[in-house]
């Protein structure tokens, strides 16, 4: 039997080679049929510590490796596009700072 793959995202990156990767799914409820969004929770193995927190990645079956991993990584799909605003506001401060220092002088 073929070993499952999947594509989901990055949803915590805290731990040392692990991941928590959601996948999204949609269901029909069994009684009203509305269409209802679902989410697949994985812990996958990544030795290299290549993903990011928002990084859309393929993952494959494994033997278990530890009590909650059962998946691996097999490559990253998308880099996260998302901007660390706390640190782009630091650096503008920071170069205001300097900007204001060297007029002074």
């Amino acid at each position: 039997m073929p070993k499952k793959q999947v594509i989901g995202v990055v949803t915590s990156d805290k731990m040392n080679k692990c991941r928590r990767v959601e996948i999204p799914r949609m269901v029909s409820h069994p009684k009203y049929g509305k269409i209802i969004h679902r989410k697949t929770v994985c812990h996958v193995h990544d030795e290299t510590n290549d993903s990011k927190h928002g990084d859309t990645v393929e993952i494959i079956e494994c033997p278990p490796k530890s009590k909650l991993k059962r998946w691996e990584l097999v490559r990253v799909v998308q880099r996260s596009q998302q901007v660390d605003l706390a640190a782009m506001r630091a650096a503008a401060k920071l170069e205001q700072e300097a900007a204001a220092a060297t007029a002074a002088k």
